[in-house]
């Protein structure tokens, strides 16, 4: 114990100046969005290497589970593809035709694969190999074949962190399938494949195994994208409004390959409301 008072006796200058530092970084990086962007930005690129090297060994052991989420998306695929002969009329689909219906897409999809993902926690968020390099934007929507995991909050060259759904502050728009009726996502930290929809108004039809959806109602998310299905609701007596508990699609809990949803009218929409909201 002597020794170590000693220690700190003899390098008593050294110290103050490097607790003195680090305080001044601290505070510049919290005062000043520029150093706080570096910051954050650096921050997620350290982290995201450390998750790819522990993922690419996950990985390795889990190509059976892999494999087998492909198959299922490709059959999906198939039986939507089946499900457009038979509406058009036609026996086959010419597929030299995809190309420009991708182009004329208001949504661009980009692939990514998740190396980290929480989900016992409050404020979950997880963490995708690619970012800004690969087009990868604040603000995009996350999916799956199975339905909707979050929203990018934070970008780095390589990387991207998301605010998943199972986080206190997602608040993401959402409707009934069969009815339109309207309401609000969140989570009540309680389950991490159950998630709630408030505001649902008590007029709606509403019953257990109706499938809830995105509503469409912000540049983020295209609408009637699957979230999952009614598990039950309830309402106090003088309440005008449900309070919904859904039973989600994607297992939360196991997230391996997603992607990002690109609006490429956002921006145009967005000045547009912005321009409205000033002059109001």
């Amino acid at each position: 114990m002597q020794q170590i008072i000693y220690f700190f006796i003899r390098n008593k200058n050294f110290l103050l100046f490097a607790v003195l530092f680090l305080v001044s970084v601290a505070l510049t990086i919290n005062t000043h969005s520029y150093h706080k962007n570096k910051y954050i930005g650096s921050a997620n690129t350290v982290a995201g290497k450390v998750y790819k090297v522990r993922n690419n060994v996950q990985t390795y052991f889990g190509l059976d589970d892999e494999n087998d989420l492909l198959v299922k998306e490709n059959l999906r695929l198939r039986e939507i593809i089946e499900g457009l002969k038979a509406e058009t009329g036609f026996s086959a689909i010419d597929t030299t035709q995809f190309d420009s219906l991708i182009n004329a897409s208001v949504f661009k999809f980009i692939p990514a694969k998740v190396i980290n993902n929480s989900y016992s926690k409050s404020k979950n968020n997880l963490t995708l190999n690619q970012g800004t390099n690969d087009g990868v934007e604040n603000d995009m929507g996350v999916v799956t074949a199975n339905g909707i995991v979050g929203i990018v909050n934070s970008t780095s060259a390589r990387f991207a962190t998301v605010q998943s759904i199972l986080n206190t502050q997602s608040k993401i728009n959402a409707k009934l399938n069969k009815s339109s009726h309207f309401g609000t996502l969140i989570w009540n930290t309680k389950d991490p494949n159950v998630v709630q929809i408030v505001d649902i108004p008590r007029l709606a039809p509403l019953k257990a195994g109706d499938t809830i959806v995105t509503g469409g109602r912000s540049t983020i998310f295209p609408e009637g994208l699957q979230i999952g299905t009614v598990i039950d609701f309830s309402a106090d007596k003088d309440d005008n409004y449900y309070l919904v508990n859904v039973k989600l699609f994607n297992d939360m809990t196991s997230l391996s390959h997603v992607y990002m949803v690109e609006n490429k009218e956002a921006e145009e929409i967005i000045l547009l409301e912005n321009s409205v909201e000033d002059e109001q």
